[in-house]
Parts: structure tokens; sequence; C-alpha cells
């Protein structure tokens, strides 16, 4: 059957699953099998949403899935429902990201009261996501990978990983947006936890790097102050080519010297390519050397 076939097809099962479901609420269908008529508008909803998928209706889709998810609550089937949910957000993504986020809203608040809280971590990262990719709106975005770092942070400490990633997406945001503080709060404290794990200390290096760049940002004597706390906690990152470079562009900053700066930050990038956040930051420092203005790195 083509698309249009199924499409067809679905808005059938769709005007069907409605009438099941008015039938349910008169008064000897109440007494007599009520729930039984719901549980097949049920069915039926997830089938017409399955096939509005494939017509690639994804609107309806959404729409059938929502409707299913509400009756699994009817019919106190709270995992049903939020597993309906969570479809209805992924059919909304391709279509409508606000209503994808307002129905995996719905499903986060089920999972909550389940005590799911892993399940519901990971699709306050799916809502972030779709913040930072299609609705352009980061300060949510950081709200949920917040909230998502916050749910792995109170689950086993196995999801310690996990929520370091949700925290470093924040740290990275709240220095673009001009929050050090935050960031180099973040960037410290993941450092920390994993500098001691022999599987995550080559990371932590990293860590002190951005969280010593955004110090730098702010002042000069602040960056060589939390260079030398760094050294001390963690005395590996002394030989990092990330400390060398750090110890380099400070020197170069005091002499207020642009063209060693530069030269230093391209030597290291010819070993190690600078990712976009890292230039970003790079370039605020070096916009603070006299007489630089909007200086590239070049």
């Amino acid at each position: 059957m083509d698309s249009t076939g199924k499409e067809r097809e679905a808005v059938q099962l769709m005007a069907e699953a409605e009438k099941r479901v008015k039938g349910s609420h008169s008064f000897l269908r109440g007494l007599f099998g009520g729930n039984t008529r719901v549980e097949e508008a049920c069915e039926m909803y997830t089938r017409a949403a399955n096939m509005f998928k494939i017509a690639k209706n994804w609107s309806a889709a959404g729409n059938a899935f929502c409707q299913a998810a509400k009756l699994h609550m009817q019919l106190q089937s709270k995992h049903d429902s939020a597993t309906s949910f969570v479809d209805a957000g992924n059919a909304y993504k391709k279509a409508d990201p606000q209503e994808a986020i307002n129905c995996l809203n719905a499903a986060i608040d089920i999972y909550t009261d389940m005590g799911r809280f892993t399940i519901a971590a990971k699709h306050h990262i799916t809502i972030a996501e779709i913040y930072e990719a299609e609705l352009v709106d980061i300060e949510k975005a950081i709200a949920h990978y917040e909230q998502a770092a916050d749910y792995y942070k109170g689950e086993e400490s196995n999801r310690q990983v996990s929520a370091n990633k949700c925290l470093l997406k924040v740290a990275a945001y709240a220095a673009q947006l001009e929050q050090y503080q935050k960031a180099i709060e973040i960037y410290e404290q993941v450092g920390t936890n994993t500098m001691d794990n022999p599987l995550l200390k080559y990371s932590a290096k990293e860590y002190f790097f951005r969280a010593a760049l955004c110090h730098f940002i702010v002042d000069e004597l602040n960056a060589k102050l939390a260079l030398e706390k760094y050294e001390e906690m963690f005395p590996a990152f002394t030989d990092s080519r990330e400390c060398k470079l750090l110890k380099k562009l400070l020197e170069a900053h005091e002499e207020q010297n642009s063209e060693a700066y530069t030269e230093a930050v391209k030597e290291f990038d010819s070993i190690s390519r600078l990712d976009q956040w890292l230039t970003t930051m790079l370039l605020r420092i070096k916009k603070s050397i006299q007489g630089e203005g909007d200086g590239d790195l070049k």
C-alpha cells in the first residue's frame, strides 16, 4: 500500500478509536467493559500513529501517539503512557519542535513520578538538543542539561560519566555567554572528578586548560594563580602541551606581544587542532592585548 493509502487507513482508525472512547463513556459500557473499549482505542491510535509515520505525516503521528498516551494514563498504565509520549515527541521532532518538547516533558513527569531518573535524564538531554539545534534557545538548553546532570548524579556512581558530559555542555555554553565563573566551577569540578580515575585522568588536563582560559579572559592574575593551583593538584598537568601553551600565552600577554601570542597558538594548533570553542576563547583573550582590535589568530 502506498503512503496515501496508509494515511487514509490511519484516518479511519483514528475515527474508529474516537468512537470506542465515546462509547466507553456511556453508563452501561462503564459498567460492562468500558475499559476494554479504551484498550482497543489505545491500540488503534498506536496503529494509526505508525501508519502516519510510514506516510511521513509526522504531526498526525505525534497527535495519534499523544491520544494513546492519554488513554494509557486513564487505564493507570503509567509506563505505557510515558512510552507513547516519547514516541509522540520523536514524531513531532520532525515537524513541530515545541510540541515535541511538550510531549517529552509529559513523559519526564511520569518517569520522575515513578522514580525512573536515569531515563528522565535521557529525555532532558533530547529536549536540550532540540533547544540547541531547532529553537536556538541556549539558556533553555543549559537548564535541561543541568537537570539531566542532577538526575544522573542522584543515581548510582556509574552515571557520573553521563553527568559530566551534561555538565561540560553547560560549561561550554556558559563561557560562550560570558558566564565565566559558572564555567570555571564546572570545569574545575569535572577535572577534579576525573584526575583520580585511571581511565579518565587523561581528559582532566583539558578541563583545567579550559578553566584557566576562562580565568584568563576575566583577569590575567587569576589565570596565573589558577595555573599554579592546577599544577599542584594534578602534577601531570605541568608536562602537558596545554599547560606549556598557557605559560607562553601568559608571558606574551604580560609583554603585550600579540605576535608571540599568535605564534604560540599556531604552534599548538599545528599538532592539536583547536576546536571552535577554544578558538573563540583564545581570540577573546587576544583582543585584550593593546591595539589588537578585532584581530584573528592567524
